[in-house]
């Protein structure tokens, strides 16, 4: 090697910014050093002099790994290249986690002649490394739905919480979007909202209907927040969401107790008398007319002086589910009082109401229950006039009613036009 190859190969060595220590290969003796660059001696708090002529044994403590050690000797011994990571300690007695590696040295007659070591410090990486496992294991031990996407929107975790309530496991959804959970319960203005808000840095919260694996819908008060760098530049998307499903169920029964008929499901009167008197407001701002029809179980008392209450209340869910069955989705069907029932018919022109009244009286007739056979309804229907309040669009429905039933029951009668 030249003069000038030498003073190349001493500077490199001198301004590494790794660690490098070059020891003799005296195994007897533990390999001592010879040469030590400043950034070795800044790592171990060790002055050259300090280090020269001594073993690097120096530099274990409690917690170097001896296993670690174990491999290191065989490697010297047998004059191979070592690698490891183990606990070494400073002048100081403070610790640091070092990766390292070794490499014979031999000279031109192929004679081992020193060992040297290139060295780092990487006791924040693993630092960092061990509070990442730990802030992924925190995550993962919530009980509440955690996802984490990147920039793109890719999921790259989402911890037990979430795999239980989508049903989705990890590594089906790693890598795909959170279109995945779309119900199509949302329009695009819920959508539009999300993304404007995580553009602008903000956070987005929202009751979310999100689709399970198994086609289930299921509701999720769900956060999502933008993370970014130093820079500002958005570089992950976190969600943090809870399964309200549980919740919005319970506050769903609550509404139906209070505006559903027990027995039949249907609207009670209450809530009817609200329906009724919004079709009538928005048939008299032009929304089309509005017909009602009154109906009811004809001899109603003697099935149940026949048969029992129990069968009455059979013949009124079958009866209430005829009608269900009959009506458009948008018409309301009210279980009035008794064995009488109110079907709502806005924007429904009167012939077409007398049309459907009708098929109604028809396929009651033509049902039979098991125990009580053929049950018949009679029906009044009536069109609202103008200025005509609800209750009197009732009454004169009701009146029709009873024009069908002193008539001989199982029969249709239409209220004269008010003018």
């Amino acid at each position: 090697m030249s003069t000038s190859q030498l003073q190349l190969f001493q500077s490199a060595v001198m301004q590494s910014w790794n660690a490098i220590v070059i020891t003799d290969a005296d195994l007897a003796a533990g390999c001592c050093v010879e040469i030590a660059n400043p950034a070795f001696c800044a790592m171990t708090g060790y002055s050259l002099d300090e280090l020269r002529g001594r073993p690097l044994k120096m530099l274990q403590g409690p917690d170097t790994d001896p296993a670690v050690i174990d491999h290191l000797r065989a490697c010297l011994r047998e004059a191979r290249f070592f690698e490891g990571t183990t606990t070494n300690y400073r002048k100081d007695g403070s610790s640091y986690i070092v990766r390292w590696n070794i490499s014979p040295v031999r000279d031109d007659d192929g004679v081992l002649t020193h060992f040297i070591s290139v060295q780092q410090d990487i006791s924040e990486h693993v630092r960092t490394e061990r509070e990442n496992r730990l802030l992924a294991r925190a995550l993962d031990a919530t009980s509440d739905p955690v996802l984490l996407t990147d920039a793109q929107a890719r999921i790259i975790f989402a911890n037990t919480a979430f795999v239980e309530v989508t049903g989705y496991p990890a590594s089906e959804i790693r890598g795909r979007t959170p279109a995945l959970f779309k119900s199509g319960a949302h329009d695009d203005a819920f959508y539009a909202g999300l993304r404007s808000s995580l553009a602008s840095g903000q956070d987005f919260r929202a009751t979310f209907i999100n689709r399970r694996r198994d086609g289930s819908l299921y509701h999720a008060e769900q956060s999502i927040s933008p993370i970014c760098d130093e820079a500002g530049r958005i570089t992950h998307y976190v969600s943090v969401s809870k399964d309200i499903s549980q919740r919005v169920d319970m506050e769903q029964a609550l509404r139906d107790a209070a505006t559903r008929d027990k027995l039949t499901g249907l609207y009670n009167r209450h809530r009817g008398e609200q329906l009724l008197e919004e079709a009538a407001a928005e048939a008299r701002t032009g929304g089309g007319p509005l017909t009602v029809i009154v109906c009811d179980v004809d001899h109603f008392k003697q099935v149940n002086d026949r048969f029992g209450h129990p069968a009455g209340d059979r013949i009124l869910i079958e009866v209430s589910g005829i009608l269900r069955q009959s009506v458009r989705g948008r018409d309301a069907v009210i279980r009035w009082g008794g064995e009488e029932f109110v079907i709502v018919l806005d924007a429904c022109p009167q012939a077409a109401a007398i049309d459907l009244a009708e098929r109604i009286r028809v396929r009651i007739a033509a049902h039979r229950d098991v125990e009580v056979g053929r049950v018949t309804l009679s029906l009044g229907l009536a069109t609202l006039a103008p200025a005509e309040s609800t209750d009197e669009l009732i009454a004169r429905a009701d009146a029709a009613l009873y024009q069908a039933k002193r008539g001989g029951r199982d029969r249709l009668c239409v209220a004269e036009s008010r003018g």
